[in-house]
C-alpha cells in the first residue's frame, strides 16, 4: 500500500489527480464553514447536539448542526441514489435503461441528480421551517418569515447542486469516487477538535490513562475488523461447459474454472442509514409532543433515547430487516443462475436453472445474516464503549470507520489499477520503440 502511494506521488499524471481532488475537498471544507445566510449557528449548536441535527450530522461532518451552506451536503444524493438503485430493479423503464450501457448509464445518474436536488428542497425546507420557528436561531436582523425561508432553501438547494459537481469533478478528473471521498473528509474533518478535546480531558485529570488506552485499543481493533469483513467474500466455483465466444484471447475455454464472488456485507453502510433515518421518527414526534402530549413525550425519551437498551434493540432489528431487504433486491439469484445458463457456464455438483437459483439464494441469505450481525456490533458497539470508558468528547462511529475504511480500500484499488496500467503503457512503448530501432 505504502509502495503504491509512494509510485502515485512519483509520477507526474497520477499527482496531478491527487493535487486536484485535495483541492477539491479543500473547497467543499471551506464551504462547509459558511453559515447560511439567517442562522443564529452558536444558538442552534447548542441546542441539537443531541437531537435531531446531531443524528444526522455525523456524515455531513457538522456542517447541519451549524447549517453551513453544505449543510444538506450529499445526503439528498445518497437518498435519491438508493431510491434510484432500487426502483431500477422493479421498474421496467429504469431496468430496460440499465441495460442499454453507457447511454443508459448518463440518463439514470441525470435522473438521480434531478431527484436529489427535488428531495435536497423538501428537506431545506424542512430544516428551514425548523430554525425559523424558534426565534433564538435566527439571526439578529433577520425576519423569522417567508423571506428568511426562502433564501435558506435557496441557498441549500445551489449547496447540493454545488457538491454533487465536486462528487463528479473529482470522479471523472481525480482520484477515487467523489461523493464517498465528500463524505470521507465531512467525517475526518471532526476528529481534530474531538481529538482535542478528548487531550484535554485526560489532561485536567478526568480521564484515566487505562480507559484512554482502552478506547485507543478498541478503535484499532475495531478497523482491522472492518478491513478484514470488508473484504471477505464466499468465492462460488463456476465451470464453462463450452466455449465462449468473443475477440480473439478474450473468449473462454471449454472446461475453464473460475469462480463467482458473493460478497459477506453486500449491503455496505446501506442499512444502518435506513435504519438511523427510521429511527429519527421518535425524535420527531417527541419534538411535537412536548406541550400537547406530555406523556408520548415521557414514553419516547425514557425508551427510545440514542443509548438506551430499548432504543439499541430496535435499531439491530431494523438493521437485521433492511440488509436482507436490500441484498434481496441486489442480488438476485435467478438472475444470475438465467446468466450462467445462457452463458454456457454451471456450478459443479448443482444442476443449472431453478436448483442453482436455490443453491445461491441460500449462500446469499447465510452471509446476509453474518453481515447484519457485523453490521449490529459495528453500530451498538460505539454505544456500550462510550458508556464503560466514559469518553464523551470523541464520536466512535463504527459506521464512520466503517465509511473511512471502505473508501479508502476502493481508492487504492484504483490507484493501484491506474499504476498498473501506465507500467503496461510503459512496456508496449517500449516494445514499439525497441523494433523501431532494430
Amino acid at each position: 500500500m505504502l509502495r503504491a502511494f509512494r509510485e502515485a506521488f512519483q509520477t507526474p499524471e497520477l499527482l496531478r489527480k491527487i493535487v486536484f481532488t485535495l483541492l477539491l475537498l479543500a473547497v467543499y471544507r471551506l464551504g462547509s464553514a459558511i453559515p447560511t445566510p439567517g442562522v443564529n449557528v452558536a444558538a442552534l449548536q447548542n441546542a441539537t447536539n443531541n437531537d435531531l441535527f446531531g443524528l444526522l450530522s455525523f456524515i455531513s461532518g457538522g456542517n447541519l448542526t451549524q447549517f453551513s451552506i453544505f449543510a444538506l451536503g450529499v445526503l439528498p444524493y445518497i437518498t435519491a441514489s438508493i431510491v434510484i438503485q432500487l426502483l431500477t430493479k422493479t421498474v421496467p423503464q429504469l431496468e430496460k435503461l440499465s441495460k442499454e450501457g453507457e447511454e443508459g448509464r448518463k440518463r439514470i445518474n441525470q435522473l438521480t441528480r434531478y431527484a436529489a436536488v427535488a428531495l435536497g428542497a423538501f428537506q431545506a425546507l424542512f430544516f428551514s421551517l425548523f430554525i425559523t420557528s424558534n426565534p433564538a436561531f435566527v439571526a439578529v436582523g433577520w425576519d423569522p418569515g417567508l423571506f428568511t425561508v426562502l433564501v435558506m432553501v435557496l441557498t441549500q438547494i445551489a449547496g447540493v447542486a454545488l457538491t454533487m459537481w465536486i462528487g463528479e469533478r473529482i470522479t471523472d478528473v481525480g482520484i477515487g469516487n467523489g461523493i464517498s471521498l465528500i463524505i470521507v473528509s465531512g467525517i475526518i474533518g471532526v476528529y481534530p477538535s474531538e481529538i482535542a478535546a478528548t487531550v484535554e480531558l485526560f489532561r485536567s485529570g478526568q480521564l484515566t490513562l487505562l480507559p484512554l488506552l482502552a478506547f485507543i485499543g478498541i478503535i484499532v481493533l475495531t478497523i482491522v475488523g472492518i478491513v478484514y469483513v470488508y473484504q471477505a467474500e464466499r468465492r462460488v466455483p463456476i465451470t464453462y461447459a463450452r466455449a465462449r465466444g468473443g475477440a480473439a484471447g478474450t473468449g473462454r475455454r471449454a472446461g475453464q474454472a473460475t469462480w463467482l464472488p458473493i460478497k459477506v456485507n453486500q449491503a455496505g453502510v446501506i442499512p444502518v442509514i435506513f435504519a438511523s433515518a427510521m429511527l429519527i421518527i421518535p425524535n420527531l414526534i417527541a419534538s411535537a409532543t412536548v406541550e400537547r402530549a406530555p406523556q408520548v413525550n415521557e414514553f419516547i425519551q425514557t425508551y427510545l433515547t440514542f443509548g438506551s437498551p430499548w432504543y439499541m434493540l430496535l435499531e439491530g432489528l431494523l438493521i437485521f430487516g433492511f440488509t436482507f431487504l436490500y441484498n434481496s433486491v441486489q442480488f438476485d439469484p435467478k438472475r444470475i443462475s438465467e446468466q450462467l445458463r445462457e452463458s454456457g457456464a454451471f456450478i459443479p455438483g448443482v444442476r443449472p436453472g431453478v436448483p442453482t437459483a436455490q443453491f445461491l439464494g441460500s449462500i446469499s441469505s447465510r452471509l446476509s445474516l453474518w453481515g447484519a450481525a457485523f453490521l449490529v456490533v459495528l453500530t451498538l458497539m460505539p454505544q456500550l464503549v462510550q458508556s464503560l470508558t466514559g469518553i464523551t468528547t470523541f464520536m466512535f462511529s463504527g459506521t464512520g470507520l466503517l465509511i473511512i475504511a471502505g473508501v479508502a480500500l476502493e481508492t487504492l484499488k484504483q490507484l493501484e489499477a491506474q499504476l498498473t496500467v501506465r507500467r503496461y503503457d510503459g512496456f508496449i512503448r517500449k516494445g514499439r520503440l525497441r523494433d523501431r530501432t532494430t
